[in-house]
Protein backbone atom coordinates (compact mmCIF):
# COMPACT_ATOMS: atom_id res chain seq x y z
CA UNK A 1 0.00 0.00 0.00
CA UNK A 2 1.02 3.59 -0.57
CA UNK A 3 0.08 6.60 1.53
CA UNK A 4 -0.31 9.98 -0.18
CA UNK A 5 0.46 12.74 2.29
CA UNK A 6 -0.77 16.30 2.46
CA UNK A 7 2.70 17.52 1.52
CA UNK A 8 2.90 15.57 -1.75
CA UNK A 9 3.69 17.35 -4.99
CA UNK A 10 0.95 17.87 -7.54
CA UNK A 11 0.39 14.56 -9.35
CA UNK A 12 0.90 14.12 -13.04
CA UNK A 13 -2.23 14.19 -15.23
CA UNK A 14 -4.33 11.00 -15.15
CA UNK A 15 -3.24 10.13 -11.61
CA UNK A 16 -6.22 8.68 -9.79
CA UNK A 17 -5.83 10.71 -6.61
CA UNK A 18 -8.92 12.18 -4.93
CA UNK A 19 -8.69 15.49 -3.06
CA UNK A 20 -7.00 15.23 0.31
CA UNK A 21 -9.09 16.08 3.36
CA UNK A 22 -8.01 17.80 6.55
CA UNK A 23 -6.74 15.70 9.47
CA UNK A 24 -9.61 14.42 11.59
CA UNK A 25 -9.93 12.68 14.92
CA UNK A 26 -11.79 9.46 14.23
CA UNK A 27 -14.32 9.15 17.03
CA UNK A 28 -17.36 7.93 15.09
CA UNK A 29 -17.93 5.72 12.04
CA UNK A 30 -20.79 4.53 9.88
CA UNK A 31 -20.36 1.03 8.42
CA UNK A 32 -22.37 0.34 5.25
CA UNK A 33 -22.43 -3.43 4.77
CA UNK A 34 -25.26 -5.96 4.53
CA UNK A 35 -23.39 -8.83 6.20
CA UNK A 36 -24.10 -8.65 9.98
CA UNK A 37 -21.24 -10.94 11.01
CA UNK A 38 -18.68 -8.95 9.04
CA UNK A 39 -20.14 -5.71 10.42
CA UNK A 40 -19.65 -7.01 13.95
CA UNK A 41 -16.07 -8.10 13.22
CA UNK A 42 -15.25 -4.80 11.54
CA UNK A 43 -16.79 -2.84 14.41
CA UNK A 44 -14.61 -4.74 16.86
CA UNK A 45 -11.55 -3.97 14.74
CA UNK A 46 -12.38 -0.26 14.54
CA UNK A 47 -13.04 0.07 18.26
CA UNK A 48 -10.25 -2.14 19.60
CA UNK A 49 -7.55 -1.50 17.00
CA UNK A 50 -8.30 1.97 15.63
CA UNK A 51 -9.86 3.47 18.76
CA UNK A 52 -13.14 4.66 17.25
CA UNK A 53 -15.64 5.15 20.08
CA UNK A 54 -19.05 5.27 18.37
CA UNK A 55 -19.98 2.95 15.50
CA UNK A 56 -23.28 2.64 13.66
CA UNK A 57 -24.10 0.29 10.79
CA UNK A 58 -26.66 0.01 8.00
CA UNK A 59 -27.19 -2.60 5.31
CA UNK A 60 -28.07 -0.55 2.23
CA UNK A 61 -26.96 2.59 0.45
CA UNK A 62 -30.42 4.15 0.80
CA UNK A 63 -30.31 3.56 4.56
CA UNK A 64 -26.86 5.17 4.70
CA UNK A 65 -28.03 8.23 2.74
CA UNK A 66 -31.08 8.54 5.00
CA UNK A 67 -28.88 8.28 8.10
CA UNK A 68 -26.52 10.95 6.78
CA UNK A 69 -29.28 13.33 5.69
CA UNK A 70 -29.65 16.14 8.18
CA UNK A 71 -27.78 14.50 11.05
CA UNK A 72 -24.29 15.23 12.28
CA UNK A 73 -22.14 13.11 9.95
CA UNK A 74 -19.73 10.51 11.29
CA UNK A 75 -16.01 11.11 11.19
CA UNK A 76 -15.57 8.34 8.60
CA UNK A 77 -17.78 6.15 6.42
CA UNK A 78 -16.69 2.55 5.84
CA UNK A 79 -18.30 1.16 2.72
CA UNK A 80 -18.71 -2.30 1.22
CA UNK A 81 -19.32 -2.47 -2.53
CA UNK A 82 -21.68 -5.46 -2.60
CA UNK A 83 -24.92 -3.86 -1.46
CA UNK A 84 -28.43 -5.02 -2.34
CA UNK A 85 -29.60 -1.64 -3.67
CA UNK A 86 -26.68 -0.46 -5.76
CA UNK A 87 -24.63 -1.92 -8.60
CA UNK A 88 -21.44 -0.07 -9.26
CA UNK A 89 -19.68 3.21 -8.84
CA UNK A 90 -22.84 5.30 -8.80
CA UNK A 91 -23.24 4.32 -5.14
CA UNK A 92 -19.85 5.80 -4.29
CA UNK A 93 -20.65 8.92 -6.31
CA UNK A 94 -23.95 9.39 -4.46
CA UNK A 95 -22.32 8.84 -1.08
CA UNK A 96 -19.56 11.33 -1.87
CA UNK A 97 -22.18 13.90 -2.85
CA UNK A 98 -23.98 13.34 0.45
CA UNK A 99 -20.89 13.85 2.63
CA UNK A 100 -18.32 15.83 0.61
CA UNK A 101 -16.11 16.53 3.62
CA UNK A 102 -16.14 13.09 5.24
CA UNK A 103 -13.48 10.46 4.38
CA UNK A 104 -14.82 7.30 2.74
CA UNK A 105 -12.93 4.04 3.20
CA UNK A 106 -13.93 1.09 1.03
CA UNK A 107 -13.41 -2.34 2.58
CA UNK A 108 -14.20 -4.91 -0.09
CA UNK A 109 -13.28 -8.24 -1.61
CA UNK A 110 -13.46 -6.58 -5.04
CA UNK A 111 -9.80 -5.64 -5.27
CA UNK A 112 -9.22 -5.51 -9.03
CA UNK A 113 -6.85 -2.68 -9.95
CA UNK A 114 -9.35 -1.10 -12.37
CA UNK A 115 -12.01 -1.05 -9.68
CA UNK A 116 -9.73 0.61 -7.12
CA UNK A 117 -8.64 3.24 -9.66
CA UNK A 118 -12.26 3.98 -10.51
CA UNK A 119 -13.16 4.22 -6.81
CA UNK A 120 -10.37 6.73 -6.24
CA UNK A 121 -11.61 8.82 -9.16
CA UNK A 122 -15.12 8.65 -7.68
CA UNK A 123 -13.75 10.22 -4.49
CA UNK A 124 -12.89 7.57 -1.88
CA UNK A 125 -10.01 8.26 0.51
CA UNK A 126 -8.91 4.73 1.29
CA UNK A 127 -9.18 1.13 0.12
CA UNK A 128 -8.57 -1.94 2.28
CA UNK A 129 -9.25 -5.48 1.00
CA UNK A 130 -11.48 -7.57 3.23
CA UNK A 131 -8.73 -10.16 3.61
CA UNK A 132 -6.26 -7.56 4.95
CA UNK A 133 -4.41 -8.24 8.20
CA UNK A 134 -5.05 -6.14 11.30
CA UNK A 135 -1.89 -4.06 10.85
CA UNK A 136 -3.10 -2.93 7.44
CA UNK A 137 -6.40 -1.74 8.90
CA UNK A 138 -4.43 0.16 11.56
CA UNK A 139 -2.20 1.79 8.95
CA UNK A 140 -5.12 2.69 6.69
CA UNK A 141 -7.16 4.47 9.35
CA UNK A 142 -4.08 6.16 10.78
CA UNK A 143 -3.43 7.60 7.32
CA UNK A 144 -7.06 8.68 6.95
CA UNK A 145 -6.96 10.43 10.34
CA UNK A 146 -3.98 12.45 9.07
CA UNK A 147 -5.95 13.54 6.01
CA UNK A 148 -4.02 11.24 3.68
CA UNK A 149 -4.97 8.77 0.95
CA UNK A 150 -4.41 5.06 1.52
CA UNK A 151 -4.40 2.84 -1.57
CA UNK A 152 -2.24 0.35 -3.49
CA UNK A 153 0.63 2.03 -5.29
CA UNK A 154 -0.33 0.65 -8.70
CA UNK A 155 -3.81 2.15 -8.38
CA UNK A 156 -2.23 5.62 -8.08
CA UNK A 157 -0.05 5.30 -11.16
CA UNK A 158 -1.08 6.92 -14.47
CA UNK A 159 -3.66 4.96 -16.41
CA UNK A 160 -5.20 5.49 -19.82
CA UNK A 161 -8.66 7.09 -19.77
CA UNK A 162 -11.59 4.71 -20.15
CA UNK A 163 -15.32 5.00 -20.75
CA UNK A 164 -15.81 4.32 -17.05
CA UNK A 165 -13.98 7.57 -16.26
CA UNK A 166 -16.51 9.48 -18.36
CA UNK A 167 -19.35 7.57 -16.72
CA UNK A 168 -18.12 8.52 -13.25
CA UNK A 169 -17.85 12.19 -14.20
CA UNK A 170 -21.33 12.31 -15.72
CA UNK A 171 -22.96 10.29 -12.93
CA UNK A 172 -21.58 12.90 -10.55
CA UNK A 173 -23.81 15.49 -12.25
CA UNK A 174 -27.00 13.70 -11.19
CA UNK A 175 -28.96 14.75 -8.14
CA UNK A 176 -29.75 12.11 -5.51
CA UNK A 177 -33.31 11.74 -6.82
CA UNK A 178 -32.08 11.43 -10.41
CA UNK A 179 -29.54 8.79 -9.39
CA UNK A 180 -32.30 6.79 -7.70
CA UNK A 181 -34.53 7.07 -10.78
CA UNK A 182 -31.66 5.95 -13.03
CA UNK A 183 -31.18 2.94 -10.78
CA UNK A 184 -34.86 2.03 -11.20
CA UNK A 185 -34.67 2.59 -14.96
CA UNK A 186 -31.73 0.19 -15.07
CA UNK A 187 -33.87 -2.31 -13.14
CA UNK A 188 -36.40 -2.22 -15.99
CA UNK A 189 -39.14 -0.15 -14.33
CA UNK A 190 -41.33 2.11 -16.45
CA UNK A 191 -42.19 5.68 -15.51
CA UNK A 192 -45.52 4.73 -13.93
CA UNK A 193 -43.84 2.07 -11.78
CA UNK A 194 -41.06 4.47 -10.76
CA UNK A 195 -43.66 7.08 -9.80
CA UNK A 196 -45.42 4.55 -7.58
CA UNK A 197 -42.12 3.37 -6.06
CA UNK A 198 -41.01 6.90 -5.16
CA UNK A 199 -44.49 8.32 -4.42
CA UNK A 200 -44.14 11.11 -6.97
CA UNK A 201 -46.10 12.14 -10.06
CA UNK A 202 -45.44 10.36 -13.34
CA UNK A 203 -44.86 13.73 -15.01
CA UNK A 204 -42.12 14.39 -12.44
CA UNK A 205 -40.49 11.09 -13.35
CA UNK A 206 -40.62 11.99 -17.05
CA UNK A 207 -38.96 15.35 -16.34
CA UNK A 208 -36.23 13.65 -14.30
CA UNK A 209 -35.61 11.04 -17.02
CA UNK A 210 -35.24 13.81 -19.58
CA UNK A 211 -32.77 15.63 -17.33
CA UNK A 212 -30.86 12.39 -16.70
CA UNK A 213 -30.46 11.71 -20.42
CA UNK A 214 -29.30 15.28 -21.00
CA UNK A 215 -26.68 15.08 -18.24
CA UNK A 216 -25.44 11.69 -19.46
CA UNK A 217 -25.33 12.92 -23.06
CA UNK A 218 -27.62 10.17 -24.40
CA UNK A 219 -30.83 10.17 -26.45
CA UNK A 220 -32.76 7.13 -25.21
CA UNK A 221 -33.49 5.22 -22.00
CA UNK A 222 -31.55 2.22 -23.32
CA UNK A 223 -28.50 4.38 -23.93
CA UNK A 224 -28.82 5.69 -20.38
CA UNK A 225 -28.90 2.11 -19.06
CA UNK A 226 -25.84 1.16 -21.13
CA UNK A 227 -24.03 4.28 -19.93
CA UNK A 228 -24.75 3.43 -16.29
CA UNK A 229 -23.57 -0.13 -16.86
CA UNK A 230 -20.23 1.29 -17.97
CA UNK A 231 -19.65 2.22 -14.31
CA UNK A 232 -20.68 -1.20 -12.99
CA UNK A 233 -18.17 -3.44 -11.27
CA UNK A 234 -18.89 -6.17 -13.82
CA UNK A 235 -17.64 -3.90 -16.59
CA UNK A 236 -14.48 -3.14 -14.62
CA UNK A 237 -13.65 -6.76 -13.75
CA UNK A 238 -11.60 -8.65 -16.35
CA UNK A 239 -13.15 -11.75 -17.85
CA UNK A 240 -11.58 -15.06 -16.86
Amino acid sequence: MIIIRNSFRAPRPNLAVPPLLKPVELRSALIVDDHPLFCDALAMTLTGLVGIESIDSVGTLDAALARLDGDTPPDVVVLDLNLPDVNGLDGVVRLRQAVPGVPIVVVSSLDELKIIRALLKAGINGFVPKHAVRDEFRAAFAAISRGEIYAPQMALEPGSPSLSDEAIARLGLLTRQQAKILQLVCAGLMNKQIAYELSIAETTVKAHVTAIMRKLGVQTRMQAVLFAQEASFTALTPEE
